[in-house]
């Protein structure tokens, strides 16, 4: 069963309707005992890396979370929960990432409209788990104003102002940058095939 991680201002909703459509038993929950016992985890995020992360922190799920990726369990992040996976972000300076992955998430700077929101397409760099059946330069659907670095882990990269990561795989972490829940079949598609690791 998946557990969904609610820390109180993701967009469970939209991500329980995507659950509900592939008929996934999932499970939502705040307590650190039920992240502990997690077998597959989804953080979602929408909203600002802070308070995010202040939540996290105030409700004891931080441990929790190390555990169960250090443990390998399956996890994936959604926008802020990708986000979350690296050391800080420049919209909360002094706050803590959970720091699986190196490097700072930075905000868009350029002539293009920020946030950057609505579809966009996704160039693969290297196989992608997540994107598997999926063609190329799929489109989905974004909106963010801080972009997360191209590090080792990325396995797809989107290009607004400059290339960031997109989607994140390295072994049981997988994370995307883009709404799949708001995504329609392609975003359908990367859902089903984290369901099935």
């Amino acid at each position: 069963m998946t557990t969904i991680v609610n820390y109180g201002a993701g967009n469970i909703r939209s991500v329980q309707n995507t659950l509900d459509e592939l008929g996934a038993s999932y499970f939502v929950t705040d307590q650190p005992a039920d992240v502990l016992a997690a077998s597959k985890i989804i953080l979602p995020g929408v909203g600002h890396f802070g308070q995010m992360m202040q939540a996290i922190d105030r409700m004891h799920l931080r441990e929790p979370l190390l555990d169960r990726i250090r443990a390998g369990v399956p996890f994936l992040g959604i926008c802020i929960g990708l986000q979350c996976l690296f050391d800080s972000s420049e919209e909360a300076p002094g706050l803590n990432g959970l720091g699986v992955l190196t490097g700072q998430v930075k905000r868009f700077v350029g002539n293009a409209r920020i946030p950057h929101m609505g579809w966009n397409s996704l160039e693969r760099n290297r196989p992608s788990r997540l994107l598997n059946g999926l063609p190329e330069n799929t489109f989905t659907y974004f909106a963010h104003s801080y972009y997360a670095p191209l590090t080792g882990a990325t396995a797809a990269t989107c290009t607004y102002i400059h290339p960031y990561s997109a989607v994140l795989e390295q072994a049981n972490l997988y994370a995307v940058q883009f709404h799949p829940e708001k995504s329609g079949p392609a975003g359908l598609h990367v859902v089903k095939n984290f369901l099935e690791l």
